[in-house]
Parts: C-alpha cells; sequence; structure tokens
C-alpha cells in the first residue's frame, strides 16, 4: 500500500485523533499562538495522563488482574458469571481507568461465552459492561482521562469529590443489577460450562509485576496530593521503565495524549478569543450538564470537558454530564468505541448489530439516570 494511502487509512482509523488535530489547527487560524498558548496547556494532566498509560500497559502486558481470571473460568450460573464480569469492570474502572478495565473484560466475557455456548448474550452483556466502565469510573479522580482532569481544576480533595459522585456511582449499581435480572428473567438459574483461557504469570517477570503496582502507587499519590513535583514524578516513572522494561514505551497509546494535546490547544485558542469566548460563556453558563452531554456526542466526553471548563459556572453540572454523556452513543465516550473495536476484531461485518444492542441497552439505562444525575448537578462542588 503506498505511503499515502498508509496514512490517510490511519487518519480514518483514528478519528478522534482526526477530529482534535483539524480542530487545533482551525483554532490557531482563528486565534494564531502566542507564549500565552504555551503557558496555558494543562501540562500536569497531560503529564499524570502520561504515567498513567505507561503503568497501566504494564499492567495489560504482566496480567496483573490474573486471579479475575481464573474466579469467573470457576463461575456456572449465567446471573453470577455476568454480575462478576459487570461489576469486575464497574469495580476495577475506578482505578485502572475506564478504557482498560473494559480491554481487560470484554475479550474475556467473548472467550468464556463463546466456549460455554452463549453467544446470544455476548452483546447485551459487554453492552452493560461499557455501562459499568462509564458509571464505576466516575466515582475516583482517576477513574476516565475527564475526571483526572476535571479533578485537577477543581481544587476539591479526593474525598470530597468522591462523595459528590457517589450518589451516581451507587444508583449505577443497583440499576445494573436490575438490568442483569432483567436480562435472565426466563431462566436466572441458567448455566454454562465454560473454559476461561488463564495465562500463567511468568515467574521471571516478578520483578516487573512488583515494579508496576509501586509506580502505580506513586501515581495515585500525586493525583490525591496535587503535588508541585509532578514533573519529578513523570522523569521517576518513565525512568524506571526505560530501566525495567524500554520496549514497555513502544506500546503505549500515545494517540490518546496526543488527542488530549490538540483539544488542550483548541481550548486555549478558542478562551483567547473574545468574541467566541463571550458567546460560549454566555450559552453554557447555567446549562452545563446539557451542554457537556450535547457537544460529548460530536467530540466525545474527554475534549468536550476540556473545551466547556473554561466557561463553566457549575463544575457538578459539567462533570456529571461528562460521565453520562457516554450513554447516549459510541462518540459520547472514548470507552464505547474501545468497546466496538474489540467486538468487531472477533466478529468482523457485525458492527451494525453491536451498535443497535448497545443503543437499546444505554438509552435504557440513560433515560433512567439523566434526570437524577440533572437534579444532582444543583448540588454544587464548591
Amino acid at each position: 500500500m503506498p505511503m499515502a494511502k498508509r496514512i490517510l487509512h490511519y487518519f480514518k482509523k483514528e478519528l478522534m485523533l482526526t477530529l482534535s488535530l483539524l480542530a487545533a489547527a482551525a483554532a490557531l487560524i482563528i486565534t494564531p499562538p502566542t507564549k500565552r498558548l504555551l503557558q496555558d496547556i494543562d501540562w500536569h494532566t497531560l503529564g499524570t495522563l502520561l504515567m498513567m498509560l505507561c503503568v497501566l500497559e504494564g499492567f495489560k502486558q504482566e496480567n496483573v488482574l490474573r486471579p479475575l481470571v481464573r474466579l469467573a473460568g470457576g463461575l456456572r450460573r449465567m446471573t453470577a458469571l455476568s454480575l462478576f464480569l459487570i461489576f469486575g469492570v464497574f469495580f476495577t474502572s475506578m482505578f485502572v481507568t475506564n478504557d482498560v478495565s473494559l480491554i481487560i473484560f470484554v475479550p474475556l466475557t467473548i472467550l468464556l461465552f463463546r466456549s460455554g455456548g452463549k453467544e446470544k448474550y455476548i452483546l447485551p452483556v459487554i453492552s452493560m459492561e461499557n455501562i459499568a466502565a462509564i458509571r464505576g469510573s466516575l466515582l475516583m479522580p482517576f477513574g476516565s482521562p475527564q475526571n483526572l482532569f476535571l479533578y485537577g481544576q477543581s481544587g476539591v480533595s479526593a474525598g470530597h469529590f468522591m462523595l459528590h459522585m457517589l450518589p451516581l456511582c451507587a444508583m449505577s449499581a443497583v440499576l445494573l443489577v436490575g438490568f442483569v435480572f432483567f436480562l435472565y428473567r426466563k431462566n436466572p438459574r441458567e448455566e454454562i460450562t465454560a473454559a476461561g483461557a488463564e495465562t500463567p504469570w511468568d515467574p521471571a517477570r516478578k520483578k516487573q509485576r512488583l515494579t508496576y503496582a509501586l509506580l502505580f502507587l506513586l501515581i495515585l499519590a500525586v493525583i490525591v496530593t496535587r503535588t508541585e513535583y509532578w514533573y519529578v514524578a513523570v522523569g521517576l516513572v518513565l525512568g524506571t521503565i526505560l530501566i525495567v522494561d524500554r520496549l514497555l514505551l513502544t506500546k503505549v497509546d500515545y494517540v490518546l495524549l496526543v488527542t488530549f494535546l490538540c483539544f488542550f490547544v483548541f481550548s486555549s485558542s478558542i478562551t483567547a478569543n473574545e468574541k467566541i469566548a463571550g458567546v460560549l460563556r454566555k450559552a453554557v453558563a447555567g446549562n452545563e450538564y446539557w451542554w457537556s452531554i450535547g457537544l460529548s456526542q460530536i467530540i466525545s466526553n474527554v475534549p468536550a470537558s476540556i473545551v466547556l471548563y473554561p466557561f463553566t459556572e457549575n463544575f457538578a453540572g459539567l462533570i456529571y454530564g461528562a460521565d453520562t454523556a457516554g450513554l447516549c452513543s459510541l462518540i459520547g465516550s472514548l470507552a464505547s468505541v474501545i468497546n466496538y473495536r474489540i467486538y468487531v476484531r472477533e466478529y468482523p461485518g457485525r458492527g451494525g448489530k453491536f451498535i443497535k444492542t448497545f443503543t437499546l441497552v444505554s438509552w435504557a439505562f440513560f433515560l433512567i439516570v439523566v434526570l437524577p444525575g440533572l437534579l444532582l448537578s444543583r448540588w454544587r462542588f464548591f
């Protein structure tokens, strides 16, 4: 394939990156770059995100969650197995981010259901796993990229942040249980005999697993304490990985990092333009919840959070909307796009079927939680 076609194919595949590059380029034309632009970019968030991406790639490579895989393979009832997989995503997404939790559990779900002859349940269950990833990750400041950014901007403590997100998280957990029992309402005791493909830990790589665990704790400390020496931690994480496993750095999702950077450039440039900033400030103020949900359907919730934050008066409305937007469409959350990619890789040509089931399940959930989320958005963060 010619180089030009390869480049075009790559940018078609990475639509979010393409959109972010175009948005940044357009913004720089509208508002020519200045020295202030570099200062306005949130380098702290970018540095923290880089550390998280590196360490979480290490988690995937070293199969750190192997005990969960073993436990899932031993469950024999569909309700129990589905609840375990869905809430495995729900709780792990709080700590390893929503996209990583889906990368771990969705392939496992497909494997177990396929080997147990229960493929008809794959789509509804991984759609619920998608919801679990979005709604479980909202509890923690580092559960999702948009939470990481907004928490860094908020100035509140981790405990205060979690207190405000807890009602949404708890309500979502209860609803997910209800959705599972509704799925198996005809036969709640339906059984499955599945063989899980468990990848054993390599004893020779114990040092790497321990290193990534310690680095993860360091990153959490950096996020929670908001230390001004975060750049030292970035250097320490990258330096340690270079020593322990330098090849890991070639596997990190730098596309997400560049996408973040481009939307920071876009947001900073738009904010610097007084006319555009004035219009957005009037439109967004007081309507943060709906703007966050709506704009996310066009550019996804992470960049929507970055773009809308400078014009926000009600922080709760912005973050509640961003953590609800992924229930409306695939584009609403990058985690949903990842889920779609995993499925169509296993079942080529069935993308339309995925979107149909995903939309049905997600909108059923969205219609239940959207108004409570709006009411909770009146509970101001600060």
